[in-house]
């Protein structure tokens, strides 16, 4: 099974998939090699994205706390409804930090700020979205991550206002910009081990892309392991090889090596 991250990995600098990956995807599957997107996006993305892959693709979304396969969710993990509403409230108390907070759930995600640039950011990553007057109406037990995209640097500011502030859950760098907050017991290298196991694949058997900290224990977790050249410093220490950048379409330029 091959797994990929998205952003800063798979996808090109303008947030595309590479129109080359496509005849290696489908070498993949005459092969009888799984591929599956391993990303912080929601679900509803990733399966729009991949469309042309058909139906029965193999899907890690919101960083691991959606599993999805053959057709249906095979693991979801949720956060405390009253965690959310601690989050929503900490956020908000701090309007001196250029930030915007969303809710993402498993049918959705919600936001409450309107201004065009922060829209901007979210549809990158969300296609089911929509505008509340209130966070704290959305908050369900279908919240499955908060996700806050800071315009300043999300590891030298927005991290460090949550400290304290962040219900109890870790705080999780999955961008330049972004932060996610998220149940502790899972992450992107867990879902790897979920999706393989409801797949019925050795874990030894899977090899694994990423470039950022959210994707660490994915590198970690999985048989082999690239870093991209632009990944986070932190990765490309664990990772057992590395891989050309993303502009350079990296992942490819692996796969067409591996696959012949």
């Amino acid at each position: 099974m091959v797994v990929t991250d998205m952003d800063g990995t798979l996808l090109d600098d303008n947030h595309r998939i590479p129109d080359e990956f496509w005849p290696l995807f489908e070498k993949m599957q005459e092969r009888g090699i799984v591929f599956a997107p391993a990303s912080g996006r929601q679900l509803a993305t990733l399966q729009h994205q991949f469309a042309a892959a058909g139906p029965h693709l193999s899907i890690i979304a919101e960083n691991g706390n959606v599993v999805y396969h053959d057709g249906e969710i095979v693991s979801l993990t949720t956060v405390e409804e009253a965690t959310c509403h601690a989050i929503v409230d900490a956020v908000q108390s701090r309007p001196d930090i250029d930030w915007g907070l969303v809710i993402c759930r498993a049918d959705g995600a919600f936001i409450s700020r309107r201004d065009q640039r922060f829209r901007d950011e979210c549809d990158l990553y969300y296609r089911k979205l929509d505008i509340v007057d209130d966070l704290h109406e959305v908050v369900n037990e279908q919240v499955v991550k908060l996700a806050i995209f800071c315009f300043a640097s999300a590891e030298e500011v927005g991290a460090p206002a949550l400290e304290g502030n962040s219900g109890g859950l870790p705080i999780t760098i999955s961008g330049q910009h972004w932060i996610d907050l998220m149940r502790p017991e899972m992450n992107k290298g867990i879902a790897l081990r979920r999706l393989a196991e409801a797949i019925g694949i050795p874990v030894e058997e899977t090899l694994a892309f990423g470039d950022f900290l959210n994707d660490y224990e994915l590198v970690k977790e999985a048989g082999a392991s690239y870093a991209m050249a632009n990944g986070h410093p932190k990765v490309k220490a664990i990772a057992d090889h590395i891989a050309p950048s993303n502009a350079e379409h990296g992942v490819m330029r692996v796969l067409e090596e591996l696959l012949g």
